[in-house]
């Protein structure tokens, strides 16, 4: 039997190894052929000559991760392990860029290929498409690009939009006058904000309206004119909804459009405005779009487990 012998250097083994070798743990579960031992610094593998050539070609790409961030979890590992490449999980030209300081230090950082490719394109592009599954942090690092504008004085103000279609609730019965029933609506967006902005700050920002959340139908008549301008939830806006939208954008304008085609709350029969965008925008110069998928999950591992087993049965049908 083959074996290989891989040393920790300058990389603290405890780290490196999880709490009670649970990384350790993680490995094997994709390396089921090898015999992996790690004991003080060194990690020991037993096994095929082609597979501890690949085992160790991934732990070098994990060490190489380790050393630029010191972190490493289970979801991080999965990405290494399964990426085809090294550009799928590695940092790019601004690899390793915090987006923004949030609330309490809160260091807001894209965290996965994707996320990344969704922060080149914002700089590149004055509309950009973000689509993808639950989870994959395209709300999230898009309310973080609107608030470093903000901050850098790129735009006045930050103006964050989303249908309020009801998924399987009615509005009309929810308690409360017309701001208090589309809050829970726009609680997304909220969510995010006081991870990125002290509390006393946003809420003068809300109340001088540098921030504005607000549902789809309030941006009828409107031209946005010096604002980084976000439509959650596209995949729940009709033909005419998203074409009143886009024709919105006014000068020194950024608009991103998220949404998650596999999760449309629209009535039979009825288009998503933003399929029907993807297709009739790709070939428009100065529109980007990137797409991501459970690679990009970054919440409860389970997420991404979740989000598999409903496209198996989805394909099966």
């Amino acid at each position: 039997m083959n074996e290989i012998i891989i040393e920790l250097e300058e990389i603290s083994p405890k780290d490196f190894f999880g709490t009670g070798n649970e990384h350790i743990t993680t490995l094997k579960k994709y390396f089921p052929k090898l015999k992996i031992v790690a004991r003080g610094n060194k990690i020991k593998a037993y096994g095929d000559e082609d597979l501890l050539e690949e085992f160790d070609r991934r732990l070098n790409m994990l060490f190489e991760h380790f050393g630029k961030y010191n972190k490493l979890d289970e979801n991080i590992i999965e990405r290494v392990l399964t990426s085809q490449s090294k550009e799928d999980y590695t940092t790019s030209e601004h690899s390793g860029e915090t987006i923004v300081h949030g609330a309490n230090g809160k260091i807001i950082k894209a965290q996965t290929a994707n996320q990344r490719r969704m922060v080149e394109l914002m700089r590149k592009n004055d509309m950009v498409f973000a689509i993808g599954p639950a989870g994959t942090g395209k709300t999230y690092t898009g309310v973080a690009l609107a608030v470093q504008a903000l901050k850098n004085k790129e735009v006045k103000r930050i103006i964050l939009t989303r249908p309020a279609v009801e998924a399987g609730e009615n509005l009309g019965f929810l308690p409360g006058d017309l701001k208090e029933k589309l809050d829970p609506y726009m609680q997304p967006l909220y969510d995010a904000l006081r991870d990125m902005i002290p509390a006393e700050k946003l809420a003068n920002y809300i109340e001088t309206g540098i921030i504005q959340i607000a549902p789809l139908a309030f941006m009828r008549g409107r031209t946005l004119d010096h604002a980084f301008v976000i439509l959650d939830e596209g995949q729940n806006t009709t033909h005419a909804q998203m074409k009143m939208f886009l024709t919105r954008m006014g000068k020194n304008a950024k608009f991103l459009l998220t949404g998650d085609p596999g999760q449309i709350d629209l009535p039979r029969r009825t288009i998503s405005g933003l399929k029907e965008a993807l297709l009739i925008l790709k070939n428009v110069e100065g529109v980007g779009m990137v797409f991501l998928d459970d690679k990009d999950v970054i919440r409860h591992r389970l997420v991404k487990k979740i989000i598999e087993a409903y496209k198996n049965i989805e394909n099966r049908e």
